[in-house]
């Protein structure tokens, strides 16, 4: 039987103003820590420009930060691409990769990859093998949550923070890719 909440509106707001109404969203589910991460290829950007990225590729560099964000070009998809882009030296001394994801299409993608990633970390569009499994669909808009994982060189599930507000995303994973030591 599936749990139904409501969305609260600071649940709202963290969209950006995308939604004008309250809607019952499905209770939050995430990859559970310890688990695999399910790899996957797809069209990410960086600095404007398209390229293939596949998630079993960037591990062998260390951990990945891989963030689900509702929509490019919102509010609060906005602020949270400012705070990983300051934030990216700090998760590059610790060896992790940032990429952000969104079920935005890759051109659109390329663009917030400048204007608002500040050309810092790639960003990739999440079709819906992807959203489907990392478990991060909202149930109405195509949209995806906003879900952080960390992800240890092992693919390997190290840490999962949800929550629609942008604002402990940077700081939790950030302490999580600390702890785990670029594993």
């Amino acid at each position: 039987m599936r749990k139904w909440v409501k969305w609260s509106i600071a649940g709202i707001a963290a969209l950006g103003g995308l939604a004008l109404f309250v809607v019952p969203k499905a209770a939050t589910s995430a990859l559970p820590v310890g688990a695999e991460a399910p790899d996957f290829t797809t069209r990410g950007a960086i600095a404007g420009k398209v390229f293939t990225l596949t998630l079993s590729d960037q591990l062998k560099k260390g951990p990945v930060v891989l963030y689900f964000f509702p929509a490019a070009f919102t509010a609060g998809c906005t602020a949270e691409a400012h705070e990983f882009a300051e934030a990216t030296d700090e998760f590059k001394a610790a060896g992790a990769t940032v990429i952000g994801m969104s079920a935005d299409p890759v051109d659109k993608l390329a663009r917030f990859s400048t204007e608002e990633c500040r050309d810092k970390f790639a960003v990739a569009s999440a079709g819906p093998s992807i959203v489907k499994g990392y478990d991060v669909g909202l149930p109405v808009g195509g949209m995806t949550n906003r879900t952080s994982y960390v992800i240890a060189p092992t693919g390997r599930i190290a840490y999962v923070y949800s929550a629609m507000s942008y604002k402990d995303h940077v700081k939790n994973t950030l302490a999580a890719v600390k702890s785990i030591g670029g594993q």
